[in-house]
């Protein structure tokens, strides 16, 4: 069901009305139903049921068998406090931890491998054909790609890695965790919640709040704003730019831009549908975007845009793999051989890499996405090296703090980040870098007056709603960056104002009907 579907409104409606309606703990099993029926008709077959199930029971039970870890070693040590040395409880210690992490290597293996079987098992043998003769070629292998599969088997083992580090206990009630894997409105494109933050609001009993409701309504409806009167308006004249390479210049430039409001509209917007269910229903989840276009530089743009994704990374790829043996002896043998100031950057570099490569490849199986992670690498890298040139710059010239500067770098991030975003449209690499070469070679500046722009599948009544919305949502953003975008609960009147309008915006202006798609959310597809 597409969060945009008549049939899924219906379904939200009649599951909150029950869900306030039935006692206050049949509420969580609710939502468990729920989710599941929400992921059964993404799927009648029942595979994705399957695949999801398969892996909330292996969460389940290696988290249970660290669990009985940590209550046998608990009770051992303190039943022979008094006889143990101080050597012998450390060794006792390592090898609970290593029948810890023997539990954890299988339950990640078995997870991340179900993962890597159904997304990449084509793109290897896609590889593999290109050093092969014809006759000798692999033929692709039908793969059933659960939807979401990349979101909740993050999510899980998150979670997994989570009750080894001792951060929470295992959850001993097998369908607590799976409403934890499966809550519906995360499932389609996120945010990759953590347990530790879930579990306070997600099984709590819930009474109906006003608040709650007009806020999480509010939140939908801004949500159904970007998408249907936005990104499903644009997406339009992007698919028009980039199927054609005739579009080619300054058309680029065009599509770059449209793309970036289309993607940030559709991202963004269907984060604010899943948020404002959740509230809905009582539940907090994580806000995975903090103003992103407002960015000065890229690093600090990658802490706003998509960020339980980016902390997921940081927190169980790059920080273990930075600190891990092989990378300590690594670190230690370039301080000594290269000097300080290269051997000191060669770990943390190399663990930047790995962490981009593999947020490429988990963005999707194709050498696209893996060089947009790799780009996204070499920016970062780059722009961290020349800091004490940007130093020396402002020491000299002082505009650090001019307004107009602030302003040239939120353009630069939004450019250099449109422009890195180009090999998601193309798909094709070298055709990426040969399109986005041609912006700088063939620029026709006469396309924005000259009447071009109206053949790319939308009307002037769709630019005056483009731009209108454009100037609304950068209007809310500028608010929200500046001071807060907060209603007092006491004003009433405005908050259901604000409902009210949207709500006919969104009727009104809404792109559906003749000669429109409702389409699926973009980052429904990893």
């Amino acid at each position: 069901m597409l969060f945009t579907s008549a049939k899924f409104i219906a379904f939200l409606i009649a599951l909150v009305f029950l869900y306030y309606l039935v006692p206050k703990k049949a509420q969580w099993p609710l939502l468990l139903i729920g989710s599941y029926a929400f992921y059964y008709f993404a799927d009648t077959s029942g595979m994705y049921l399957i695949f999801i199930i398969t892996t909330t029971i292996s969460a389940y039970f290696a988290g249970i068998m660290m669990n009985k870890v940590n209550d046998k070693s608990s009770a051992y040590l303190k039943a022979n406090k008094e006889t143990l040395s101080k050597e012998d409880k450390k060794a006792y210690k390592a090898k609970m931890k290593s029948k810890k992490w023997a539990i954890l290597l299988v339950c990640l293996i078995f997870n991340i491998g179900i993962l890597s079987v159904t997304k990449y098992t084509n793109f290897v043998i896609n590889n593999i054909n290109t050093f092969l003769s014809d006759a000798s070629k692999l033929q692709p292998i039908a793969m059933i790609v659960p939807m979401g599969i990349s979101f909740y088997t993050f999510q899980t083992c998150g979670y997994i890695i989570d009750v080894y580090r001792g951060k929470h206990d295992a959850q001993r009630n097998p369908f607590k965790l799976a409403l934890f894997v499966s809550f519906f409105p995360q499932l389609v494109q996120g945010p990759i919640s953590r347990y530790s933050d879930m579990e306070a609001s997600l099984y709590k009993e819930h009474k109906l709040n006003e608040s709650d409701i007009s806020e999480g309504l509010t939140r939908i409806l801004w949500g159904y704003f970007k998408k249907l009167v936005v990104a499903d308006r644009i997406i339009t004249a992007v698919t028009t730019l980039i199927s054609d390479t005739a579009y080619s210049g300054t058309y680029v430039f065009v599509a770059m831009l449209f793309y970036a409001f289309e993607l940030y509209c559709d991202f963004t917007g269907g984060i604010d549908i899943t948020i404002g269910i959740a509230r809905i229903l009582g539940i907090t989840l994580k806000e995975n975007f903090n103003l992103p276009y407002f960015s000065k530089n890229i690093k600090e743009y990658w802490n706003r845009w998509h960020i339980t994704m980016g902390t997921w990374f940081t927190d169980y790829i790059f920080y273990p793999i930075s600190v891990s043996g092989p990378m300590l002896k690594l670190s230690k043998w370039s301080r000594e051989h290269l000097g300080q100031n290269i051997g000191k950057r060669v770990s943390v570099y190399l663990s930047s890499l790995i962490v981009w490569f593999t947020t490429g490849l988990w963005h999707g199986a194709a050498w696209n996405f893996i060089v947009w992670g790799l780009m996204n690498f070499v920016v970062i890298m780059i722009s961290q090296e020349l800091e004490p040139l940007y130093a020396k710059f402002h020491g000299k010239f002082k505009v650090k703090d001019k307004a107009w500067y602030g302003v040239f770098e939120i353009v630069r991030t939004i450019f250099l980040m449109s422009m890195i975003r180009m090999f998601d449209c193309y798909r094709d690499v070298p055709l990426t870098f040969k399109m986005v070469g041609t912006m700088f070679t063939r620029v026709n500046l006469k396309i924005f007056v000259d009447g071009s722009l109206l053949n790319l599948g939308i009307t002037k009544a769709d630019y005056i709603i483009l731009v209108v919305a454009f100037i609304i949502i950068l209007s809310v953003s500028t608010i929200k960056y500046n001071r807060g975008f907060v209603f007092n609960k006491d004003k009433y009147l405005l908050r259901y104002s604000l409902l009210a309008v949207l709500f006919v915006l969104i009727i009104v202006f809404g792109a559906y009907g003749v000669g429109y798609d409702s389409t699926q959310f973009i980052y429904n597809q990893f």
